[in-house]
């Protein structure tokens, strides 16, 4: 508040200020424009982008936050809001200093020019964000994969969102990514809930119903899977090498991590099959070869290998 009671001060100055301020510098339709009157536009739209920003805080960190909406929501509502003052206090502004907005039509023609050539991008990812934040295909905290990268929305911008990754790492996606490209929306649904699957591969002569139990038994030993959604076990195929089986599991605590899960089914699968005295299948090769192969022995004193002796000649009959 006291930042701006001093930005009002400012242009009461500047209002009053005679000499070199106050000299024309061109004209826009009508109006004059002047250093005065550049410099207490430039300070109020500064204003008013201070109070867009404090406004959008304020809905997001504590009006909304008292409210049944979820953060996405609440980040949703307080950023249209904040877009909504920015463009009315702009206008406000335009016309406190007399210029009439039709008269920047001119103004608006070479910028629809500029658009169209070189800020054509940047429009797209201006209205791409618009239409995620109305629409809300996606909304921050939940889990989507987009372009290949898969991670937490932490943040909807006007020109990009940002997605962090399982590692810590950062990715600042483009909006309009969202709106022309597949998208998947883990949480879309409300909550995190995601089906997992481990395959098993068992060695021939082994009892796949057996498998199957000690499958079931490790399911419902792990905490971050949920028993109000039963785990079950599939019988994919019969391989050339083995007896393919797949454990299917919903979790919910793990979903944005489910290769931790997978590790932890994995070692817990591997400790009840060597319990029971279970194998599990292992790839094999068998290699045949035909015809004469020459083998050279070495003997292991640096020696140059020897060629090998020739065959006897076959026996001669004497003629009679």
């Amino acid at each position: 508040m006291a930042w701006g009671v001093e930005c009002l001060r400012v242009l009461a100055i500047l209002e009053d200020k005679p000499g070199f301020l106050q000299k024309e510098l061109f004209r826009l339709g009508d109006v004059p424009v002047t250093p005065a009157t550049l410099a207490q536009g430039l300070l109020l739209l500064v204003l008013v982008w201070v109070v867009s920003n404090l406004t959008r805080r304020v809905l997001r960190d504590r009006v909304l936050k008292a409210t049944a909406l979820d953060s996405g929501a609440r980040e949703a509502i307080a950023r249209i809001s904040g877009y909504v003052i920015l463009i009315l206090g702009v206008t406000v502004v335009l016309s406190t200093a007399g210029l009439n907005l039709s008269s920047l039509a001119v103004l608006g023609g070479a910028l629809g020019i500029g658009i169209g050539f070189g800020l054509q991008n940047i429009v797209n990812n201006f209205v791409s964000g618009l239409i995620i934040l109305f629409e809300r295909p996606i909304t921050v905290g939940q889990r989507v994969e987009v372009a290949g990268t898969t991670g937490t929305v932490q943040r909807i911008g006007a020109r990009s969102t940002i997605i962090v990754t399982n590692d810590r790492v950062t990715h600042i996606i483009p909006n309009a990514e969202f709106v022309s490209k597949p998208v998947i929306n883990w949480s879309y649904a409300g909550d995190r809930l995601m089906r997992i699957s481990v395959p098993v591969r068992l060695a021939y002569g082994s009892d796949p119903r057996e498998v199957e139990r000690l499958l079931l038994e490790v399911a419902r030993a792990n905490k971050n899977v949920r028993q109000d959604y039963l785990p079950d076990v599939l019988l994919d195929s019969f391989g050339d090498l083995s007896i393919d089986l797949r454990l299917r599991v919903f979790s919910e605590t793990l979903s944005g991590t489910p290769a931790v899960l997978r590790s932890q089914l994995n070692f817990a699968i591997w400790d009840a099959l060597e319990k029971a005295g279970i194998q599990t299948a292992y790839q094999s090769r068998s290699l045949s070869i035909s015809g004469p192969v020459h083998v050279e022995l070495d003997r292991g004193d640096g020696a140059a290998p020897t060629d090998p002796p020739a065959p006897p000649d076959p026996p001669r009959s004497e003629p009679r």
